[in-house]
């Protein structure tokens, strides 16, 4: 009988590192959006945006570092916004 409850709590313990290790991957895609998703998410939600092609790498950063304060973006977010940007051109 003892044997089986050793074996019951092993198993256990290793269902929940299981369980904890999904719920961290899970959380990393979270933080790690995408520049188009989040274009859309804060952007797209206030005002008409123009085409990412509309514009050249350069005033596309001067756009998003004004869009990041009046947004109130982090800076990662800006980042990955300003880079989905300027892949159109």
């Amino acid at each position: 009988m003892k044997k089986l409850q050793i074996i019951a709590l092993i198993f256990s313990i290793l269902f929940a590192i299981i369980i904890v290790q999904s719920c961290k991957s899970t959380s990393n895609i979270t933080e790690s959006k995408f520049g188009a998703q989040l274009w859309g998410e804060n952007c797209i939600r206030c005002h008409n945006t123009p085409s990412p092609e509309t514009f050249s790498d350069t005033e596309w950063d001067v756009a998003v570092m004004h869009m990041r304060v009046r947004a109130n973006l982090t800076e990662s977010e800006a980042v990955k916004i300003a880079d989905f940007l300027k892949t159109a051109n």
